[in-house]
């Protein structure tokens, strides 16, 4: 999995590309954990991201429990097959998807 990151001013925009497992989950929690103090809006682009498993379901509601507390967070470009497993896991309450 590649990820790329940006901040400006106080928004930080992560983008995946490739997948999201248990290999790859600890990268993501890595950079998030490195990455977002000071930041009051984190938008997760998934527009190149392919897969996504429970490891990466786990960084992505530990990263909306930190957002809650310090700002919001939006998941964008979500393709069908990674929106169907937010459908099933009750996901879609969870997280702010655009």
């Amino acid at each position: 999995m590649i990820i790329e990151k940006k901040i400006i001013n106080k928004t930080l925009e992560i983008a995946l590309t490739g997948r999201l497992d248990t290999v790859t989950a600890p990268d993501l929690e890595s950079e998030l954990t490195a990455s977002i103090d000071g930041i009051e809006h984190l938008v997760m682009d998934f527009t190149k991201l392919e897969y996504i498993s429970s490891a990466g379901l786990r960084v992505l509601l530990s990263a909306q429990k930190m957002m809650n507390e310090q700002g919001s967070m939006e998941v964008c470009h979500v393709n069908d097959s990674i929106r169907e497993v937010f459908d099933i896991t009750g996901f879609t309450d969870v997280l702010t998807i655009k």
